[in-house]
């Protein structure tokens, strides 16, 4: 058996398991196996030493590489130890390092979330909310725990009827038209997606909401533009698209949004630490992405005169919502093969197993932080959700 990517899996496993390749079959490490690693194509050696989530990656998309258990309990077992893997950042540049031209990044955007809408309908929840839920119990079905997650951010918000509201990223509307049908207000939300912006724009009319709620295709650098104020503005799963580059570039059109004293409520994918970002994740999955870290964010938050109130950390929230989009998902893989094929399937299937097991492993987290441009002395002392 090939010496070097027995030793190469070794020292990213760090359980025991049986590899499979070239006809044989070893056992690598001590006790029992945990699973089983069947190779039909071993990866490249030079692509391996690249970037080891890259060339694994394509392996498993392609059916070269496979598991005899499930692929997130696998992964869960071993990407605590990613702070092992290869990454050749030289090599990597252009896909680490990419554009933050609002060109591209729409471009960037649209190469995600418009695959289509009817793609999504098929394991996200009946409120298309394409974020992390809020689990308030066991029991709690997906749908149920994404309307508390929006629920918890309109609460947080402070709501009051006729404020008006901002949502930055505003996917496919659900939380703008909770709060316009339970708080009375008036919002409008952004979106670099056609296909959400289809969607919502619809979804408005169903609801008799076009007097309450307008949604535009609008890059967050061209919200100042506009010269309009509101008393709330909130971004959910937004920011970790923008670029590094960018965070403060996001924070200062938030600010400009923004009434004195208005709250402003950040949901985004977080690291402990700053880092580039996954080479798989950013070819395949989200091009240009990168995940920052809290204390980057609230320094942004702070250079634009942000004052805190809250943060909170929803980390296994997210992983359990990732693994309810997988259950959904592998429901429906055969239908999703005959609309793309089965390497898009395994790509896919490995995107949701990874992030559940990332967010488990405590790689990535999820904050929700509350700010108030400037001070606000009219809010109560203590929580009031």
């Amino acid at each position: 058996m090939n010496s070097f990517i027995k030793e190469y899996l070794a020292n990213i496993i760090p359980v025991t398991f049986n590899l499979m390749a070239e006809g044989s079959e070893e056992k690598i490490g001590k006790g029992d196996p945990q699973f089983t690693v069947t190779i039909h194509k071993i990866p490249d050696k030079k692509e391996l030493l690249t970037s080891t989530s890259l060339a694994l990656g394509e392996a498993y998309m392609c059916g070269d590489i496979e598991v005899d258990r499930d692929l997130y309990e696998v992964l869960d077992l071993f990407l605590g130890e990613m702070g092992k893997f290869k990454t050749d950042k030289n090599v990597l540049k252009k896909l680490i390092l990419t554009s933050r031209a609002p060109k591209n990044q729409r471009q960037e955007v649209q190469s995600h979330y418009d695959i289509g809408n009817d793609f999504y309908r098929l394991w996200l929840d009946d409120t298309m909310s394409y974020s992390c839920a809020y689990f308030k119990e066991e029991g709690d079905s997906l749908y149920t725990a994404q309307v508390q997650k929006a629920e918890h951010i309109l609460q947080k918000l402070y709501l009051k009827e006729g404020m008006s509201v901002l949502d930055i990223g505003c996917g496919w509307g659900f939380l703008l038209i909770k709060a316009a049908k339970e708080y009375g207000i008036s919002g409008t939300g952004i979106t670099l997606s056609e296909e959400q912006l289809k969607a919502f724009q619809q979804k408005i009319v169903e609801e008799h909401l076009e007097e309450q709620l307008t949604v535009k295709l609008m890059d967050y650098r061209d919200i100042p533009k506009t010269g309009q104020k509101f008393d709330r503005v909130v971004s959910v799963g937004m920011v970790e698209h923008v670029g590094r580059g960018n965070y403060q570039l996001f924070m200062d059109c938030a600010k400009q949004a923004l009434k004195p004293g208005g709250l402003f409520l950040l949901h985004f994918i977080s690291s402990l630490k700053e880092h580039e970002g996954d080479p798989w994740i950013k070819k395949y999955i989200f091009p240009g992405g990168v995940v920052p870290s809290l204390r980057e964010m609230l320094f942004c938050a702070a250079e634009n005169g942000f004052h805190t109130m809250d943060v909170e950390n929803l980390r296994l929230h997210y992983n359990r919502t990732l693994l309810c989009w997988k259950r959904n998902f592998e429901e429906h893989m055969d239908e999703v093969e005959k609309r793309f094929d089965k390497r898009f399937v395994r790509m896919w299937d490995l995107y949701l197993s990874s992030c559940a097991a990332t967010f488990h492993n405590g790689i990535i987290d999820l904050h929700q932080a509350l700010f108030t441009n400037g001070i606000n002395n009219d809010l109560p002392m203590v929580r009031w959700y």
